[in-house]
């Protein structure tokens, strides 16, 4: 005899029934088995090596308009000459 018996643990499913409801019971019974299932479709997804993407073709720039660069300049300090 000790807290695993049997005999406890009915008793404490009839407190939880009888305080939560069968229907909270039964809504959380179904949530928790959906978060597994996600776990372990993530797990599988994960395990899988991902499909290159195709890679869209080069779109070349209308001819009325220049290329730019934009770029931002820094100064650069340069170091003494010993002489």
């Amino acid at each position: 005899m000790g807290i695993f018996d049997w005999k406890h643990w009915v008793v404490i499913l009839i407190v939880v029934v009888l305080v939560f409801g069968t229907k909270k019971l039964k809504g959380l019974g179904t949530d928790i088995g959906e978060s597994i299932k996600g776990f372990r479709k993530a797990m599988n997804d994960e395990d899988k090596p991902a499909e290159p993407s195709p890679t869209p073709a080069p779109t070349a720039a209308p001819l009325n308009q220049p290329n730019t660069i934009d770029v931002q300049a820094q100064k650069v300090e340069q170091p003494a000459h010993k002489e």
